[in-house]
């Protein structure tokens, strides 16, 4: 089905690696995956945020040897 925009958008920034879809899509694969560990409340973005953290523990024990394999998505 073909998409109908019918409210404003707003996109402030794309990497080299980000896909933005309107419309019809049959399959998006990822080209590249990253892992990133933060806190609570550590990666929010948007306009107008409040957040309140008491405490905050993040694990940053891996013990997988491949998370995301895109070796064949490129």
């Amino acid at each position: 089905m073909p998409s109908f925009i019918s409210g404003p958008i707003k996109i402030t920034h794309v990497s080299g690696d980000g896909t933005v879809n309107f419309g019809d899509v049959l399959q998006i694969a990822p080209k590249s995956t990253l892992k990133t560990n933060t806190g609570s409340g550590g990666s929010n973005n948007g306009d107008f945020l409040q957040t309140n953290t008491f405490a905050s523990f993040t694990n940053t024990n891996d013990p997988d040897v491949a998370d995301s394999n895109t070796a064949a998505n490129n």
